[in-house]
């Protein structure tokens, strides 16, 4: 894995270099190119640098712990907080090194609906809904209701989003399947806790 990702971060060096070239700069197909490879592997060098700047103070922490007595006890605090952000990199790292799925740059359309529950569902799913137009804003991504089926007490019995940014599919894909709550719903008079689910599709 380390041999990868020292070609990956002379890679991204190159790049950074190419585009402070004068020429590359005032050609808008090669700066376009040299920044979208950019950001294919910026996350993954900037977390192997993280792994490495933690690697390093470890190695320091307990260099220190071997040679002065005085400094035991920050030493021993500083490796206790590292020693478990070291492994926690690696596998965040292996994730980032994996294969990408072709669909991962896409924009998606989101199709959320109501399911067992009754109007209960339907609340949910309205609740669902404002959450994803949210993320999405967050994200600054484009969100849009293509399509919104309303139900009698102000939810959705089915609605549409069409999101469109960057990497969105990457983000969204895992949403697809049932969702489920259990709560005393609006719609209840007597407090009792109910079950309600709804099906949410991510389709790039």
């Amino acid at each position: 894995m380390y041999e990868k990702l020292i070609e990956i971060e002379k890679r991204y060096d190159e790049l950074q270099q190419k585009i402070a070239d004068p020429s590359v700069a005032t050609d808008v197909s090669a700066f376009r190119d040299a920044m979208k490879a950019i950001a294919e592997i910026q996350d993954v060098v900037a977390k192997y640098r993280e792994l490495r700047d933690v690697q390093k103070r470890l190695a320091d922490a307990r260099e220190l712990l071997k040679t002065d007595d005085d400094m035991r006890e920050l030493a021993e605090l500083e490796i206790a907080d590292l020693e478990p952000k070291a492994p926690q990199l690696e596998a965040e790292l292996k994730v980032l090194l994996q294969p990408k799925d072709p669909n991962d740059e896409k924009n998606v359309f989101v199709e959320i609906r109501a399911g067992t529950g009754g109007d209960e569902a339907s609340l949910f799913a309205a609740e669902i809904m404002r959450m994803y137009i949210r993320y999405a804003e967050l994200k600054r991504w484009k969100v849009e209701i293509t399509d919104a089926n309303y139900s009698s007490v102000n939810g959705i019995k089915d609605a549409t989003l069409q999101i469109e940014g960057n990497k969105v599919y990457s983000r969204l894909k895992f949403e697809s399947g049932v969702h489920r709550v259990q709560r005393v719903p609006q719609t209840e008079t007597q407090g009792r806790i109910h079950t309600s689910a709804i099906t949410v599709a991510v389709l790039p």
